[in-house]
């Protein structure tokens, strides 16, 4: 490449990814992977000083300690890059499934098993406008060992070989074989594998700047859509939900509520210390009382190892993001809770009936959303999910009561008013979510929040009935 070439291709790039960055309408992920001793890492620094480096994100680092006290896939979602922004991953996803499988560290299952779970995640990205590339760099194993040998003997390269490297070039066979498998079950148009033979570090950049500048320049290619997520026959629906339990005394209310209470204090500090995450997830109809469910559950817990997450509309941070990325990095180390005063599930409920998701996204979002419970769940977190539905002639009393009592009256929003409105469209919007996403590993458990105190009570029971059993299985 001559020196002219060289500042035009650079220009051409650094012209596209400024344009991308103003436009905010979408990111591009490039993920690098491929074999020991194919100059990885001078491409990566090189294009990380062709490309405006404000804007571009490299990730190349082993998990941390914070990684691993985490479901899997939390430290790729929270490394996603923002629109406008370039994300370069060295290996990545590939990496860890790859180097698993030659190690014989994971068998064939759990290898096919990783290669679904990328397709899930790069399908994600791609809808919501995150432009995936990955390149494969090959040689052979003779040509790794010849050059290998020659970075050895380079003073100025001997300090990048170390044992790691060797040990690639003696799994060769192994890492060829499984990354062919690898790329071929994670092709796919809106995630493309680009495979890049040649001695030459110049020609590499050539065609990686080549691929990436038409990522920065080309509309994203969206993913075939899946069939349609089925309904569970035996999920809960609201007609369903009555609740025709004696309203207890207070005084009765207050001593199981105390006995309550204790029993989940106990229970939690047994999840601390087996590092059990939890994750409780309340949604529920305005004036239902999830709040005050919500007080009675944290009253029990130990303030250093829980936190609520009250979740409104999407910050201007978050709206440059995949819309499961926000839950996604607020998402508990292991031995916490995590509780979720309104949820992921405002994409089938509020967006959908507000008009703020196209259906497309919302229909696509019940099978995203039970892939994400899933993936809770594969990391050994417990996940409870409570609907606290209320009656309609009772969210009125609700409403009025909190519009007469001045310390209330902050409760109440023109907003509670407008939904009250389109009660018909909520409910509707309520039982297909209650449909699609009442899973066996992750049920809905429905409330009728008339009576308060039975409300309350029969939450608590709930999480601890959660957490017992999750213990009993761990033992």
């Amino acid at each position: 490449m001559t020196d002219h070439e060289e500042k035009a291709r650079r220009y051409a790039l650094l012209k596209a990814q400024l344009a991308m960055a103003k436009h905010q309408d979408k990111a591009v992920v490039l993920v690098i992977a491929g074999h020991a001793a194919t100059y990885k890492s001078l491409l990566v620094n090189q294009l990380n000083h062709w490309l405006e480096n404000r804007q571009t994100e490299v990730h190349a680092l082993a998990p941390s300690e914070e990684d691993r006290l985490r479901p899997y896939w939390w430290r790729y979602w929270r490394r996603v890059p923002a629109r406008g922004r370039v994300g370069v991953f060295v290996h990545g996803w590939y990496g860890d499934a790859l180097f698993a499988r030659a190690e014989h560290r994971i068998q064939a299952g759990a290898f096919d098993d990783r290669l679904k779970e990328i397709n899930t995640f790069e399908a994600m990205l791609a809808h919501e406008g995150v432009v995936v590339i990955k390149v494969w760099l090959d040689i052979d194993a003779a040509q790794q060992a010849k050059r290998l040998h020659a970075m050895k003997a380079d003073p100025a390269q001997a300090w990048q070989i170390n044992e790691r490297h060797w040990q690639r070039h003696a799994q060769h066979v192994a890492i060829d074989h499984h990354a062919k498998t690898l790329r071929g079950a994670t092709h796919a148009p809106h995630a493309p594998w680009h495979c890049i033979v040649s001695e030459s570090p110049d020609q590499q950049l050539r065609d990686i700047t080549a691929l990436l500048q038409d990522a920065l320049t080309q509309p994203p290619s969206l993913p075939t859509q899946p069939d349609p997520n089925r309904a569970q026959t035996d999920a809960p629906t609201l007609n369903r939900s009555k609740n025709e339990d004696k309203k207890p005394s207070k005084s009765d209310y207050l001593e199981a509520l105390t006995a309550a209470q204790a029993r989940l204090a106990y229970n939690h500090r047994r999840c601390q210390e087996r590092g059990i995450p939890v994750v409780l997830a309340f949604e529920g109809h305005d004036a239902a009382g999830k709040g005050g469910s919500i007080h009675r559950v944290t009253s029990a817990l130990d303030a250093r190892f829980y936190r609520v997450h009250s979740i409104a509309a999407p910050s201007d941070e978050e709206r440059l993001q995949p819309w499961l990325w926000r839950f996604w990095r607020r998402l508990p180390q292991d031995g916490r809770v995590a509780i979720f005063d309104r949820t992921w599930y405002g994409r089938v409920l509020v967006e959908r009936v507000e008009g703020f998701a196209e259906e497309q996204e919302w229909r696509r979002a019940y099978r995203e959303i039970n892939h994400f419970e899933a993936q809770l769940l594969t990391h050994g977190a417990v996940v409870g999910k409570f609907f606290l539905a209320i009656s309609k002639e009772e969210q009125l009393k609700r409403f009025k009561a909190r519009a007469n009592t001045p310390h209330k009256q902050h409760k109440l929003t023109d907003e509670d008013w407008r939904n009250r409105k389109r009660w018909s469209e909520y409910q509707s919007a309520i039982n297909d979510m209650l449909a699609h996403t009442h899973t066996p590993g992750a049920p809905w458990h429905l409330v009728n929040t008339d009576h308060k105190r039975c409300a309350r009570l029969a939450v608590l029971d709930h999480v601890n009935h959660l957490l017992e059993s999750r213990l009993e299985n761990a033992s």
